[in-house]
């Protein structure tokens, strides 16, 4: 069963137009979440808001303020919040046709199911979608919700359309005002090689099924324990730091080229010129 739409209304490529409804791609269902609670009734908390000089507030009382510097608010009304939104015009305005590869990953945002909204609309969405296929593009348009106008990127999925939300230019921040002070020095080219090495053995296929969020089940189980023995669960060890080695000697273990718990298995006593001669060619063959 499809899950309720998000937003209705039309996708229009030019002067041709249909009912779509737009439905969210993920599901935050599975989340654990908490209530605030009494220690000792186990009643939900109500949290009340509060003056700091005054105490209680009734929530009539309450207006919204924008802090332009601080303790210095510009108050709005409600009404005049109202004035300024943009019309929802309900319809989903194809403007531009992209190149995949030209949209940084930076700006991708929450992904849709665009759908057709009905059997009367399936023909004309069938049209734009192949058309799309063909053309090999990501389409972009415009659309408001929630009040606000976003970006989408559109492109062919199945036998639907994936719809993106793209971020503004404002919400993505510079790489550089992180990344800047990261030195242009190129590393060992010895050990660049060898990471190499260990990224070909851990190539593999992307199966979502294999990265659970290991961290939730250990929630739920933790919740399951306690409400099946109704007492203390005991502690959960904390991992173990790891253990800070020569970067060099860490990739030559990650990729298995005798490490250094290889070299304290050697004796320490010094083996017969008989038995050291015999055993060098099995030596170089490990090498």
């Amino acid at each position: 069963m499809a899950p309720r739409p998000t937003w209705q209304g039309y996708l229009r490529l030019s002067l041709v137009s249909c009912p779509v409804a737009l439905h969210t791609a993920t599901s935050r269902s599975s989340d654990v979440s908490f209530n605030m609670l009494h220690k000792e009734t186990h009643n939900r908390i109500r949290m009340i808001p509060t003056d700091p000089e005054t105490g209680p507030v009734d929530r009539a009382d309450i207006v919204k303020g924008y802090e332009i510097e601080k303790g210095r608010y510009v108050v709005v009304t409600d009404e005049e919040i109202r004035n300024v939104r943009l019309e929802t015009t309900r319809t989903i305005d194809i403007e531009r046709f992209v190149d995949e590869s030209e949209i940084d990953r930076l700006y991708w945002n929450d992904p849709y199911f665009l759908a057709p909204d009905g059997d009367m609309a399936i023909e004309a969405y069938s049209v734009i979608r192949e058309a799309m296929e063909g053309a090999g593009k990501v389409a972009l348009a415009r659309v408001v919700m929630h009040q606000r106008e976003r970006v989408l990127a559109l492109e062919p999925r199945d036998r639907g359309i994936l719809a993106y939300t793209i971020r503004s230019n404002k919400e993505v921040r510079d790489p550089k005002d992180v990344f800047g002070h990261i030195p242009k020095a190129h590393a060992d080219p010895k050990m660049v090689a060898i990471a190499e090495k260990i990224i070909e053995q851990l190539e593999g296929p992307f199966d979502p099924a294999e990265f659970n969020d290991r961290y939730e089940d250990a929630l739920r189980k933790l919740i399951t324990e306690k409400e099946k023995h109704h007492g203390r669960i005991a502690k959960v060890e904390e991992p173990k730091e790891a253990e800070v080695i020569d970067l060099m000697e860490a990739l030559r273990r990650s990729l298995g080229e005798g490490g250094g718990s290889r070299r304290k298995a050697t004796p320490a006593r010094k083996a017969p010129a008989k038995t050291s001669a015999a055993r060098k060619p099995a030596a170089k063959k490990r090498a």
